[in-house]
């Protein structure tokens, strides 16, 4: 079709708010032919990328508009017939995205690559509600896990996770949440605080706040569901108020 340069560059998009993108992320988009697209990504990203050929391969409510194997397959084929690829992905691409497979299925075919990190959702969306994940006296770390696995099964580093006094991050756990529950419950951890923050950063952002021993009633009395993000530790008991964006939270933590 022309005569370009055939590459590939993974772009993080950042967990919603669009103001979260970065300048070399722009950069990326304003220079793409092809911009292969996720669904949890603010679709007003795209208007940087004037003149790109845009085509959604995301998941949405469980229906894939292609299966993994055909957007490694679309990210070779778009590169050698139009030149430059920006892959889109939510969050960063290297945190549970898949963006290092995608890499390393291009670079069998010899095609330039290229990674732009993101603002991860893990970090992100917390902040935004103005949580910590660490903090001096509360938590001197943390853990960022897959609710989810490639067998669909809860990871066991939730086991792990739930013996340590780190915070915990779980992605993609929410139909989880029930076992999850049940593993802090064995480490005697029912009074552990609980955030779970759906659709974070965003103008259609929901949260609910309890224990490990009251949030999934909390999830039920707000109608909480994917995608959303469970912050579980004693920091979550130590947020912060933000005057620009935070939302006053009148519900107290459930003892």
């Amino acid at each position: 079709m022309i005569n370009k340069t055939p590459k590939l560059t993974v772009v993080g998009a950042g967990p919603g708010d669009p103001d979260l993108i970065t300048l070399k992320a722009i950069k990326a988009l304003s220079s793409a032919d092809v911009v292969l697209y996720d669904a949890l990504i603010n679709e007003s990203l795209l208007d940087y990328a004037t003149e790109a050929e845009k085509i959604f391969v995301g998941k949405r409510k469980g229906c894939y508009a292609y299966q993994q194997e055909q957007i490694n397959e679309l990210i070779v084929s778009r590169a050698k017939s139009h030149g430059h690829v920006v892959r889109l992905k939510g969050g960063d691409p290297f945190i549970f995205g898949r963006g290092a497979e995608e890499i390393d299925y291009v670079r069998q075919f010899n095609i330039e690559t290229n990674m732009v990190p993101g603002i991860s959702s893990s970090l992100a969306v917390p902040a935004y509600q103005g949580i910590p994940l660490t903090k001096r006296g509360s938590s001197e770390s943390f853990w960022v896990i897959t609710g989810t696995t490639k067998s669909h099964k809860l990871s066991q580093d939730v086991c792990l996770a739930a013996k340590s006094s780190a915070t915990v991050v779980i992605l993609m756990g929410m139909s989880k949440l029930s076992e999850i529950v049940s593993i802090f419950a064995a480490e005697n951890k029912q009074d552990t605080p609980v955030a779970i923050i759906q659709n974070g950063t965003t103008k259609n952002e929901h949260f609910g706040f309890g224990t490990i021993k009251t949030i999934e009633q909390v999830v039920k009395d707000k109608k909480l569901s994917s995608p959303a993000i469970i912050v579980i530790g004693e920091v979550v008991k130590k947020r912060v108020k933000l005057t620009s964006i935070y939302k006053e939270i009148k519900e107290e933590i459930v003892s």
